[in-house]
């Protein structure tokens, strides 16, 4: 099996590395009992990244080694020491490179040395609970998970960055034509399509230095891929000029140099995108008896078509000085009107396919789905071994609002709401009113309001729900004692903090301290 020197495209799949978990510590000392957290945060995933390096003329190690992956941020630890980050994953790629998705969006044209695209980008480390402390959680028992990394596969397909494009059929004389022009050493043979890669050559004429790539020969149907020549079409893309290689001297019967420019010609239009380009001609092989009766017989027709077109040899040189500072010209003239490449840096961020950081709420058959960066990003650092971090999960999505959404289009107690999509989605069973707030007294990695039994949590219910019907001149204490006393429009919601009396003990208002006269 022949191992390829030269690719041009590739499938490349790139990972990012995860970011590091928080950790939950307390700070231990002698004789301080209460040393508050202490723990960590982790530390951010490596990114991938590809640079452009002039170096690199080939896409070949991606073909070998499709699979790259950047390094995992560290996990924090306690006395407050965050986790490392994971070290980028920085992979060079030739001048020139194009990335685009399997479905052919492209994504970056990466043009000038020292570009950079950030195709994948590391996931956010977790926070520690020091770091999630605050004047109502002073003490959590909790920290938050690491994110994934970006996942994903692009392709990187190489248009060759060349000043000047030699095209024609095979066997037309481009090879040796780059040969004697520059001091590139292609393969040279008398049979046909023996380029099989693009050549490149550096072509200096008096203060101007330009490259010249070869593109393997082209045949009739070459767009609709016949031959090799379509594979390589791409790199002609970006030259300034292209250099028609017309054979003067081919054994081939009912073949011509006016017949065989119309053929490319029309290769070329069906490729599309290189209209814009000027033309040159190079008849080739004039140092063959009958090559030079035929070129002097079709120089005046290709130059009535405004073509500026030279007789040359690549054999013994003639006429290549000529071309040569023809091509100088057109290279100095595009890039007087080419804006100069200055490196650059994109990260690549693809718009959300889930609103932004607002989010979506949709019945579907199996619940309701809710969607969005902020409640996907928050489930992914969640621990859901730990009931103080569901709590905080639930406060976070009680803050945004999920909540009062799910409840506005009807969803009642008991229904499943997903978060995420719905292939890899987090399923939970409805149940508001999951209050958010003060300090977690039950054991450190439990949440007391998620128990069955949360009498102090459906009284602060029941009285924000008497508010906006109050009386006239009646506050919250009030409505808490109305509440208590049992009203006639409300449920009883258990025992407060008084032992003796209640809705039917007549002397309750009288050996109540709180209550004023």
């Amino acid at each position: 099996m022949a191992v390829p020197t030269f690719v041009d495209r590739v499938t490349l799949h790139v990972a990012a590395g995860r970011g590091g978990n928080g950790v939950a510590s307390v700070h231990r000392e002698k004789f301080k009992p209460l040393g508050g957290p202490d723990g960590g945060n982790g530390g951010p995933g490596g990114s991938v990244i590809l640079r452009v390096d002039p170096d690199v003329t080939t896409l070949l190690d991606y073909h070998h080694s499709p699979r790259r992956r950047a390094e995992h941020g560290g996990h924090g630890a306690g006395a407050h020491r965050n986790g490392g980050h994971g070290a980028d994953l920085v992979l060079p790629v030739p001048d020139g490179t194009v990335v685009s998705t399997r479905s052919g969006e492209v994504l970056a044209d990466l043009v000038g040395a020292g570009t950079e695209l950030v195709v994948a980008q590391g996931g956010r480390g977790g926070l520690g609970n020091a770091a999630l402390a605050s004047a109502k959680r002073k003490a959590p028992g909790f920290a938050l998970l690491g994110e994934p990394g970006d996942e994903l596969e692009v392709v990187l397909e190489l248009k060759v960055v060349a000043d000047v494009g030699l095209v024609g059929f095979p066997s037309a004389g481009k090879s040796s034509l780059i040969a004697s022009i520059s001091r590139a050493r292609p393969k040279i043979a008398d049979y046909p399509f023996t380029t099989l890669v693009p050549n490149l050559g550096v072509v200096t004429a008096g203060d101007t230095v330009f490259t010249v790539a070869d593109v393997p020969g082209l045949i009739e149907g070459a767009s609709d891929g016949r031959g090799l020549g379509h594979d390589f079409l791409r790199h002609i893309e970006r030259c300034a000029a292209i250099v028609h290689v017309l054979d003067t001297a081919t054994l081939e019967p009912g073949r011509n140099p006016v017949d065989d420019l119309d053929v490319i010609e029309r290769e070329l239009a069906r490729y599309g995108g290189l209209e814009d380009r000027p033309r040159l001609v190079a008849l080739n092989k004039v140092d063959v008896p009958d090559g030079r009766d035929i070129a002097d017989f079709t120089v005046e027709d290709l130059r009535a078509r405004g073509l500026r077109v030279f007789p040359v040899s690549a054999a013994s040189g003639e006429g290549t000085r000529e071309l040569i500072f023809a091509m100088a010209e057109i290279v100095l003239a595009a890039r007087a009107a080419r804006e100069v490449a200055v490196a650059q840096r994109i990260i690549l961020r693809p718009p959300s396919a889930v609103g932004g950081d607002d989010f979506t709420v949709t019945e579907t058959p199996d619940g309701w789905q809710v969607r969005g960066t902020k409640p996907e990003r928050w489930v992914r650092q969640t621990d859901f071994s730990n009931d103080e971090a569901v709590g905080f999960l639930a406060d976070r999505l009680n803050r945004l609002g999920v909540e009062t959404r799910l409840v506005e289009l009807g969803a009642v107690e008991g229904d499943a709401v997903l978060i995420g999509p719905a292939e890899n989605a987090v399923v939970f069973d409805f149940k508001p009113g999951i209050d958010a707030g003060a300090e977690n007294l039950s054991r450190r990695g439990e949440d007391q309001r998620f128990e069955e039994q949360r009498p102090a949590a459906r009284r602060r219910r029941a009285i924000e729900e008497q508010l906006p019907d109050r009386a006239e001149g009646e506050t919250r204490a009030d409505v808490a004692r109305r509440l208590d006393r049992g009203g006639p429009e409300v449920e009883y919601y258990g025992p407060t903090s008084y032992e003796i009396g209640g809705a039917d003990d007549p002397d309750w208002a009288e050996d109540d301290p709180g209550t004023s006269a």
